[in-house]
């Protein structure tokens, strides 16, 4: 595999993190405006360093979606 493909590859495979990490923010989301759950802080605790982690992939997540619109296809 040359180094364009390398690097595509991982391009791809950070595209798909962060497209999996919208989903989980987007679902919790709509839970916290459904029902008011907040599934990330009910299952890691309110505040706790975990959940923040967790909140702050998310908006890296949107940040990097936004700049940088990925092509999430199958191979």
């Amino acid at each position: 595999m040359d180094e364009n493909n390398k690097e595509k590859a991982k391009k791809d495979e950070i595209s798909w993190i962060a497209f999996i990490l919208l989903i989980i923010g987007g679902l919790n989301w709509g839970l916290v405006g459904l029902i008011k759950l907040d599934l990330v802080a009910n299952i890691f605790g309110e505040g706790t360093t975990l959940s923040r982690i967790i909140y702050l992939l998310v908006g890296v997540s949107a940040i990097y979606m936004l700049l940088m619109p990925p092509k999430l296809e199958k191979k």
